[in-house]
């Protein structure tokens, strides 16, 4: 029998947290041009030269505290959306995959039109558009040959903001809280002045979030950007810097929410949970909890179900982009 087909995406994980799984995953997302825009003939030798010896084992490290029974909790909460999205679409052939590691978006992608997937739709898990996510999954996804309809972002669905606020409402009464942080995973400014439009995205984000909020101040929140890597300028403001000034100015406890990641991943367990609450425990701050990630919650699996229908009932196929 027929069937529709969803093909979740995400980011990918080393097989194991041992040096030289993570070294053989770093390798891979470090050498994508979309992710690293420097030329091979110029980037590659520092890759290899530098940063590969001297952020494996700092990266392993990492890996190796947040490792689960069930492996990395990304790899294992994208099972679970899949597993729920599953059961939300019992009449289609809901899969996941990973922009690097496995399993492949290729692969995967033949598998599923070789068992008669009719129409397949692409939702790569990142709420808002930027090339260093996207782009290397919507080539991947034309190279494979399979007419596919892939949901570009949605970060402006009034549903994903409502659960959002939501998560946000439930967990600011519970502390006195000075400052409400959404932090996003930074680009490079270069991307930003070459079109990218993921900053408006992610301000936009904030923005439609607010409106939905009920118990929190506006004037608490800012947006800030994490997760900045090599010398060159990010999005600014810089959630690290950001954090030293609010202890500065007596500010000592603050709320975080990481819309970028739906998961809980490296960037939440270990840069955020560890690494940025240090440095805003040595500034003088006090309290810093997070909004937990969606981590494969019954609400976000369900909109991830309505948004595949809606992108079929009002997408084309063969337009790698187009928004549901």
């Amino acid at each position: 029998m027929a069937k529709n087909g969803l093909l979740l995406v995400n980011l990918g994980s080393p097989v194991s947290p041992s040096n030289k799984d993570v070294k053989a995953y770093l390798k891979e997302f470090l050498s994508d041009q979309n992710v690293v825009t420097l030329p091979k003939w110029f980037w590659q030798p520092i890759l290899r030269g530098m940063i590969l010896p001297t952020r494996t084992w700092r990266s392993a490290t990492f890996y190796q505290h947040m490792w689960t029974k069930a492996g990395s909790p990304l790899t294992a909460y994208t099972e679970i959306m899949k597993q729920k999205v599953q059961q939300d679409l019992a009449d289609w052939d809901v899969q996941y995959a990973m922009n690097y590691g496995s399993p492949k978006i290729v692969d995967v992608l033949h598998e599923m039109k070789d068992r008669g997937d009719v129409e397949i739709v692409v939702l790569p898990l990142f709420p808002n558009y930027t090339q260093s996510t996207h782009d290397t999954i919507i080539e991947k996804v034309e190279s494979s040959g399979v007419p596919t309809h892939i949901i570009k972002n949605f970060y402006d669905e009034p549903v994903y903001q409502q659960i959002l606020a939501k998560q946000v409402d439930e967990a600011y009464p519970k502390k006195n809280y000075d400052a409400v942080i959404f932090s996003y995973h930074g680009i490079p400014m270069s991307m930003i002045k070459k079109g990218d439009p993921y900053e408006g995205e992610c301000l936009a984000t904030t923005r439609g979030v607010m409106k939905y909020l009920t118990k929190v101040p506006k004037d608490k929140v800012k947006t800030v950007f994490q997760s900045k890597f090599g010398p060159m300028p990010w999005l600014k403001p810089y959630l690290k810097n950001y954090l030293m000034e609010l202890a500065a100015m007596g500010k000592r406890n603050v709320l975080l929410v990481t819309p970028s990641f739906v998961e809980d991943c490296l960037e939440t367990i270990e840069e955020n949970n560890v690494q940025n609450y240090q440095t805003f425990k040595a500034s003088g701050g006090n309290v810093f909890d997070a909004v937990k990630p969606m981590n494969g919650s019954d609400e976000f699996c369900h909109f991830l179900a309505d948004l595949s229908v809606k992108q079929l009932q009002g997408g084309d196929a063969n337009e790698p982009g187009k928004n549901a």
